[in-house]
């Protein structure tokens, strides 16, 4: 089991009581805004904005504000912004790779945010290609464990259809494809009557660095800052933390 999964199974959890709840709904929103600007606004023909809207519903927000965030990136509706993606590499304390996402409308505000959350929490910032070698872009599907659903059998629903993995993380299944491969393996796990989370392309580490508890609490601090920044789409890190270290974090909270 990775570093990033247990820390995103983690943050998953919290989620639903979290005072960030505000936030991840208007990521997911734009999200969706932007899917059906780029693919158009009907989810039948575009399985990004499809993937989007799955993943918004199943973080509970509302359907008004999905629908209006269609229409709005499809041109239906004013006052669609007009969102481009920055990525920014670094270091978090310990040596850590960090690849940043943002989705922004203003990108000197971007960076602003970006370059003093690391200053604040022992990180910095690194040059262009310096950190983003040590990721992989892969498709991610999480399928929730429920009604005695097995690895093999998730296994079995998805090989065909190109994906690499399946990774039990405790409370959900995690399917690991090429980024190409995303729709396919969610269009293998529906077809198979299998529910799921989240389909999506992200950066996946090729390599983690271990951490301590004190090591991951620096780590989580760093993100968790980068995190409060509305431009900020994405974190992605490459720190391995053991299920004692994740347990012990969590008991903090």
């Amino acid at each position: 089991m990775s570093g990033h999964s247990k820390w995103a199974t983690t943050k998953h959890k919290k989620a639903a009581i979290d005072a960030k709840r505000g936030k991840l709904f208007a990521r997911l929103i734009k999200n969706i805004e932007v899917a059906a600007r780029t693919g158009g606004g009907d989810p039948a023909g575009n399985p990004t904005l499809y993937d989007a809207i799955q993943k918004a519903k199943k973080n509970s927000v509302p359907a008004d504000n999905i629908d209006r965030a269609v229409k709005r990136g499809s041109g239906a509706e004013a006052g669609g912004a007009e969102y481009e993606t920055i990525m920014y590499e670094g270091y978090a304390p310990g040596g850590v790779a960090v690849l940043v996402e943002c989705l922004t409308d203003n990108r000197n505000r971007a960076a602003s945010d970006v370059r003093v959350a690391f200053t604040r929490n022992g990180g910095n910032l690194a040059d262009p290609g310096s950190v983003s070698y040590l990721f992989t872009r892969r498709g991610v599907v999480t399928v929730p464990k429920n009604d005695g659903l097995t690895e093999d059998d998730v296994l079995a629903a998805v090989l065909d259809a190109g994906a690499e993995e399946v990774n039990d993380l405790g409370e959900s299944f995690e399917v690991l494809s090429a980024a190409g491969d995303v729709v396919a393996v969610r269009t293998a796990l529906q077809d198979a009557g299998l529910d799921y989370d989240s389909a999506e392309a992200q950066f996946v580490p090729s390599m983690e660095v271990d951490v301590d508890a004190e090591g991951a609490r620096k780590v989580l601090r760093l993100i968790d800052a980068l995190e409060d920044s509305d431009d900020v789409q994405n974190v992605f890190a490459n720190f391995n933390a053991s299920d004692e270290v994740m347990a012990e974090l969590e008991n903090e909270d």
